[in-house]
């Protein structure tokens, strides 16, 4: 489970280099309670206002302390230095900018994170899942051995950023030497044209009226493991699915903000965050009843080098 661990700002308006502050992280340590009570060992993927704050900094620390947590890092370049880049959609992209701006960015939040937090990230995630043609190269020279930025099955071409949408599901070896780790957050595509998914629901972009109604009709799909703006019924449907085809390995994720009311459009009253935790008490009790166990991202690590 990968926890985007960032600021708050609001996700209807342009992006600010000042919208920097990190309240909800007040709320963590109880959520991360509950996932402790499940045998969850979430990673916690930083950005640099969280690793820049004492406050927030030290309980993110305190829960990979005693092994109960990962830490690792998220990079949003609006917010992160050093701030060179003029501000725009596609810049927002972080594998969008110049290699060697890029490349500052990430040596500034890895050594931020080390220094705050105590020891320096082996996972990854690019902020809006900005990948680009640099990331890889950049993430080795850094240490990094596992990214978690590609969203199998989405794309994000029409704001400048990249396209996953006919990306698979299952991990892979970036680089020949196997030095870095991909694992796509887990997707599926679910109704009765499921097994033209890849074909059919692409096309659909242009047309997101479409994609309702073929919703609707329960003819296709497109399901995300995460409790923001994916309902726990389609979601436990489509996990059954990948279950019943011989998926073994499950990647899901959230926004940190989402645990304070008001911060995220997936979280907007007392309300939704119950249903927010519904959806988690459904989920890993599916989990648990189909004898799906919980794996840390440094377990996975550390099985994927047994195996080169």
């Amino acid at each position: 489970m990968f926890v985007d661990t960032e600021e708050e700002f609001d996700w209807s308006a342009p992006r600010r280099r000042d919208a920097d502050t990190v309240t909800a992280v007040a709320m963590l340590p109880e959520g991360h309670e509950r996932f402790v009570h499940f045998g969850v060992v979430p990673t916690y993927l930083v950005d640099y206002p969280i690793a820049n704050n004492p406050a927030s900094a030290a309980i993110l620390a305190s829960f990979a302390a005693d092994g109960g947590a990962v830490i690792g890092a998220q990079l949003h370049p609006w917010v992160n230095p050093p701030l060179d880049e003029a501000m725009s959609n596609a810049n927002s992209f972080v594998g969008n900018l110049p290699i060697e701006i890029e490349r500052a960015k990430l040596r500034a939040l890895t050594a931020r994170i080390a220094e705050t937090m105590g020891s320096r990230p082996q996972v990854y995630r690019a902020g809006r899942y900005g990948v680009g043609p640099n990331t890889a190269r950049l993430l080795i020279e850094e240490g990094f051995r596992l990214d978690v930025s590609v969203r199998s099955l989405f794309e994000y071409r029409g704001e400048g950023g990249p396209d996953f949408s006919r990306f698979p599901d299952w991990p892979w070896w970036v680089d020949p030497d196997r030095r870095l780790l991909e694992l796509p957050l887990t997707a599926a595509y679910t109704g009765i044209l499921r097994g033209r998914g890849g074909e059919l629901f692409p096309r659909t972009a242009r047309f997101p009226l479409s994609r309702a109604v073929l919703s609707r009709l329960a003819l296709l799909q497109r399901v995300a493991l995460t409790p923001e703006g994916m309902p726990l019924r389609e979601v436990v449907e489509a996990i059954e699915i990948l279950l019943d085809e011989g998926t073994e390995l499950f990647s899901l994720s959230f926004h940190s903000p989402s645990l304070r009311p008001g911060n995220t459009p997936y979280v907007r009253d007392a309300a939704e965050l119950q249903v927010f935790w519904k959806w988690w008490h459904g989920v890993l009790d599916l989990f648990a009843r189909r004898g799906v166990a919980a794996a840390s991202a440094t377990d996975f690590i550390a099985a994927a080098d047994s195996m080169r």
